[in-house]
């Protein structure tokens, strides 16, 4: 996999406007400059591409997409991961081939964050319903089925995984600081948020070469989705699409965690899924990482990238519940099938296997992925689910209770672009650019501009 250099903030800055334009041209009812052709003949050999974002074995696909085309001599599959960073990369990029016309792969991933503009842009998706995908309405949690549903109540995505969330830690680094290693008597270390940071500054006290956790990033958007949760279900847009950034008190209260974290310099001050955050982890530059489930794939992956050492880093990681309670739904992605694809019905029949509890299962056991299907969350491979490069974590004792349980967090049409701007000012504060004493007056500033555009 090929990891692409984050942009400076002019260039982010130019990306995202140039995706605000692209969308702006089209409207919200408008149609796009080209739309899919039809089905191929019977026994026609077609390739379908199948495009999506993410660090280390991102989707966990690799086996599914395998079986596949196995299975389907006539009907294969080139499954392209085109960068790990959705915000600032995937999703731009992604929705000005959606105005095109062209660019965008027969089957697509969207990230929770793109979402809400995805549902109100109907006039780039393909109606699932008209293929028989209804049907699976059953598989899913009622929360997950509703996102797929378009502004023209229609089908357009079916879901991948959820979230869930739990502390990925570094078991050598912890015992170098004389902290325990067991994942049980980590998990007492931080029954509260600022345990985790006393327990961090320990840390640091003993091991002042490596930080405690990689960047203010990362965790901004751990405790954010738990405090998400507890405030209504909503981040930076109430459920009208209003910006609410000033008044959420989930997002204060993150921010607010995010500025201790600063106070106490326990920070790589690194930014997830850019070049030096992938490093930093093989170097082992940083002790902890926040592990929604999907995480664990992006650490793995990254560690034995090469694929030529596939058990290189095995037993040194392992996996804690996270203070706080535990929990927290961060991520979880659709897929969907742009009109543009020429093979519409092969292709939603080919999202409808990726999104199948088979399919599912084979990327939680690939990546990680915690399962979004019913069947797939009460199958005993889930509940029973250990992984041995992580030292035997069970993954089905820490995930599995509250997958079910956790709160769908709404996110605006907005939310992608107000995310990546607002998380450039946690950066600045992490980096040193911005003072802590401006930081949360920038973030208001930058949610409103998102807001206002």
């Amino acid at each position: 996999m090929t990891i692409k250099k984050r942009p400076g903030r002019l260039a982010s800055a130019a990306v995202a406007m140039a995706a605000a334009l692209a969308v702006a041209a089209c409207g919200g009812g408008g149609e796009p400059a080209a739309t899919g052709g039809t089905s191929s003949a019977p026994n026609e050999k077609i390739t379908l591409t199948l495009q999506t974002f993410g660090g280390g074995t991102n989707f966990g696909y690799k086996a599914a997409v395998d079986k596949w085309n196995q299975e389907h001599p006539n009907i294969q599959v080139k499954y392209t991961n085109l960068t790990p960073d959705f915000e600032n990369q995937y999703w731009p990029q992604m929705l000005n081939w959606l105005q095109a016309g062209k660019g965008a792969g027969d089957v697509i991933g969207i990230d929770e964050a793109g979402m809400g503009l995805a549902k109100a842009r109907p006039q780039f998706f393909t109606d699932l319903g008209q293929y028989g995908l209804q049907s699976r309405q059953g598989d899913f949690p009622a929360w997950k089925w509703e996102n797929g549903i378009n502004a023209e109540g229609k089908l357009f995505a079916l879901g991948t995984d959820v979230g869930g969330m739990a502390v990925a830690y570094r078991k050598d680094l912890f015992e170098k600081a004389g902290l325990p290693t067991d994942r049980e008597e980590v998990a007492k270390l931080w029954a509260t948020w600022d345990d985790f940071i006393e327990t961090g500054k320990k840390f640091q006290e003993k091991v002042p070469d490596t930080k405690f956790i990689d960047g203010l990033n990362t965790w901004f958007n751990v405790v954010l989705s738990q405090e998400a949760a507890k405030n209504g279900d909503v981040s930076y847009y109430s459920k009208d699409n209003q910006l609410i950034v000033e008044s959420n008190p989930a997002v204060r209260s993150a921010f607010d965690f995010a500025t201790k974290v600063n106070s106490a310099g326990i920070s790589a001050k690194l930014r997830n899924f850019q070049d030096p955050w992938f490093a930093g982890m093989r170097q082992g530059a940083f002790a902890t990482v926040g592990a929604p489930g999907w995480m664990l794939g992006v650490i793995q992956g990254t560690i034995t990238e090469d694929g030529e050492k596939p058990d290189q880093g095995k037993g040194q990681w392992d996996v804690a519940t996270a203070p706080g309670g535990g929990g927290g739904n961060w991520g979880g992605s659709w897929l969907a099938v742009p009109k543009q694809s020429q093979h519409p019905k092969e292709a939603a029949e080919l999202l409808s296997y990726l999104t199948s509890p088979e399919a599912q299962l084979l990327a939680f056991k690939e990546g990680g992925n915690l399962p979004s299907t019913i069947p797939a969350q009460d199958s005993p491979d889930l509940q029973s689910a250990v992984n041995e490069w992580f030292s035997g974590a069970p993954l089905g004792a820490i995930y599995g209770p509250s997958v079910k349980s956790l709160p769908p967090i709404f996110l605006g049409e907005k939310h992608s672009q107000t995310k990546a701007e607002v998380e450039n000012v946690i950066l600045g504060m992490d980096e040193g650019s911005i003072p802590v004493g401006q930081a949360w007056q920038r973030f208001i500033d930058e949610a409103k501009k998102v807001a206002d555009g």
